[in-house]
């Protein structure tokens, strides 16, 4: 990398994609809980990291991972 690394917050968004969570509400529940943000803010902020090279070098299994199911999403619409 050039010196450019992922904030915190923006590391953090992507340690919880990496978990599993199990039942209805969970995820939404660890979004507020330990990163303290509204989920629909919470979803815009990682949609933004999926653009951003810095969170693709970081962690390219979770970023392109993601990045499939949103296209995925995006072909159904």
């Amino acid at each position: 990398m050039d010196g450019e690394q992922l904030e915190r917050r923006e590391q953090d968004i992507l340690a919880l994609e990496r978990r599993g969570f199990a039942g209805p509400g969970a995820k939404e529940r660890a979004i507020r809980e330990e990163l303290r943000l509204a989920p629909v803010r919470y979803y815009q902020l990682l949609n933004a990291l999926l653009d951003d090279r810095r969170a693709l070098e970081c962690d390219p299994v979770t970023v392109n991972r993601l990045r499939r199911v949103r296209d995925a999403r995006r072909g159904e619409r």
